[in-house]
């Protein structure tokens, strides 16, 4: 068999469905490989945008997604998604082409080390070279992605290994069960929650996978514990759960810290320190249990008292069935603070103002949107509200990126949730900074037929810059810009675009978009001039209840 044509059986014995990317001449026998297989090609317009779909596939399936892209500036394009992917614990493989590597064609024409340039951010980086070695690579290469902590794996395929005769055949997959925490650590996780006065449960982005929500959920109701999450670990649990108190989308100073830093113990499931801390340890007298399927990074804001190592579902399952005396608790503060979080996050949910506040805005597609549709961020300034203000009501069905916080991974990230979860309404929320570092994949979410609403927060500048500018007393300087004309510039490429007057008329478009076929851009006017005046000053000046 020719070793491409062994490298796409590979590939379909892994159960991949889609590559996501851009050919190069390296590729072609791959590419000519692909052409009869089982497997899609989701023909993107920037390598950068093929990466950042294949990690949120790999986020909303648990299986690595797939992205390819040609040597040189093709493999450097696939650098921030790397990083994206794994930061942000989700499962990828990425292909990159090579020239030949028995002789030379054409010098140091476009040769970089890339297997070399991908080391220090995925979790494994290797060139093939030898045809025969393609079945036993992948199957280690896919195992590896998926595998606590789940990552990004590298694949370098050169020209002349493709065209290798092999006689090598796929290896079959094997299933694989986590290693489940001892029992010890169990009974003192047990002994240390029945003991405190005010515990408290944090539910992070390593608690969102398959079967956690429920187990989670199991605890909460049985125990009876209040919790809140990081912004990686919304929907975990129902948001609308009456012990919920909120999202930590700062780390420090707003509401919800002040039921934080009163907790004397803090139970937290899935969190490590490469998302935005929730809380800072150095605060207060709090002790840690952290349980995860791996022991906890030591940093100095976060050094637990209790590890609690193995399968996540499975130590919350026991912990659950472990937890008997509760009558050390103490839960009146909590409740109290919880009212508190309420009256300040919705204080301006009915405020129709033109143009439209954050708050607002959020408040608006958490009514309009189905419970189970699918937001997919960009990273801006609006993250902070939707993780304060839009509740979850199921485990990712707000995706956003707390780890490496990139921009331009809003619209990519929607086309692959689409594809993932067509029966679902996705919707993409960018900035207007953010969503022209990738708008042309509009290109390719209008040529796959997609369903797909596309809403730019416009403020013609990088809100999130300005904001933090703003506090540090700095003068307004370098951050504003203009954009083009959205409406149109959908239009090009065969989308709908609409620009709304009027907070009714925006519910009116929205509405309209969700249940209306096609991809639809929404050029929304937003106000960020309430950002300092809450975020800087507001909370810095609360007092927490005694």
């Amino acid at each position: 068999m020719k070793a491409s044509d062994l490298f796409v059986r590979s590939l379909e014995n892994e159960g991949v469905k889609y590559i996501f990317g851009i050919p190069g001449e390296e590729n072609l026998d791959l590419l000519n490989s692909l052409k009869d297989s089982s497997i899609k090609l989701i023909l993107t317009r920037h390598e950068q945008g093929a990466g950042f779909m294949a990690a949120t596939y790999g986020r909303l399936t648990g299986t690595p997604g797939v992205c390819l892209s040609t040597l040189g500036p093709g493999a450097t394009n696939l650098t921030t998604p790397a990083a994206y992917a794994q930061l942000g614990g989700m499962p990828m493989v990425m292909i990159t082409g090579q020239k030949p590597i028995k002789k030379s064609k054409q010098g140091q024409f476009q040769i970089l080390d890339v297997v070399e340039l991908m080391k220090p951010i995925t979790k494994y980086s290797r060139q093939f070279v030898n045809g025969n070695n393609i079945p036993s690579v992948i199957r280690n290469a896919f195992r590896l992605a998926m595998e606590e902590r789940p990552g990004t794996v590298h694949l370098e395929l050169p020209e002349d290994i493709a065209i290798e005769d092999c006689s090598e055949t796929v290896f079959e997959i094997g299933g694989h069960r986590r290693p489940d925490a001892d029992d010890k650590s169990l009974e003192l996780a047990a002994k240390m929650i029945e003991e405190a006065k005010m515990p408290l449960v944090l539910i992070a982005a390593g608690a969102n996978r398959k079967r956690t929500n429920e187990a989670l959920k199991n605890f909460i109701d049985k125990t009876g514990l209040y919790f809140f999450n990081t912004q990686m670990g919304k929907g975990v649990v129902d948001e609308r759960h009456a012990n919920f108190l909120g999202t930590a989308a700062l780390s420090d100073d707003d509401f919800l810290h002040c039921a934080i830093n009163r907790a004397d113990l803090i139970v937290n499931v899935g969190h490590d320190v490469i998302e935005k801390p929730p809380f800072f340890m150095e605060k207060g007298g709090t002790k840690v249990i952290h349980i995860n399927f791996f022991p906890a990074e030591v940093d100095r804001v976060y050094f637990p008292q209790l590890n609690v190592v193995g399968d996540i579902t499975t130590s919350i399952e026991k912990l659950t069935d472990k937890i008997k005396n509760k009558n050390n608790w103490e839960f009146d503060y909590f409740v109290r603070i919880k009212e508190e979080v309420k009256l300040h996050t919705i204080k301006y949910f009915h405020d129709t103002r033109f143009p439209m506040l954050p708050q607002r805005f959020v408040n608006n597609v958490r009514e309009i949107l189905p419970e189970d549709g699918i937001v997919t961020l960009d990273n801006g300034v609006y993250k902070i509200w939707f993780a304060r203000n839009y509740n979850c009501y199921q485990p990712n069905t707000l995706l956003l990126d707390n780890a490496l916080a990139t921009m331009g991974a809003g619209l990519p990230s929607a086309i692959s949730a689409k594809i993932c979860c067509s029966d679902k309404k996705v919707i993409s929320v960018c900035g207007d900074g953010g969503f022209m570092m990738n708008s042309q994949e509009l290109e390719t979410a209008v040529r796959l037929g997609l369903n797909l609403v596309v809403i730019i927060l416009n403020d013609s500048a990088y809100g999130m810059i300005k904001w933090k500018q703003e506090g540090m007393g700095f003068e307004n300087f370098g951050l504003d810009y203009k954009n083009p004309d959205f409406v149109k510039y959908a239009e090009s490429y065969g989308a709908k675009g609409y620009r709304p007057v009027s907070d009714e008329n925006f519910k009116e478009v929205f509405t309209n978009c969700l249940n209306t076929d096609g991809v639809h851009v929404i050029d929304l006017a937003v106000d960020y001039s309430l950002n300092h005046s809450i975020l800087n000053v507001l909370l810095k000046q609360k007092t927490c209840l005694l």
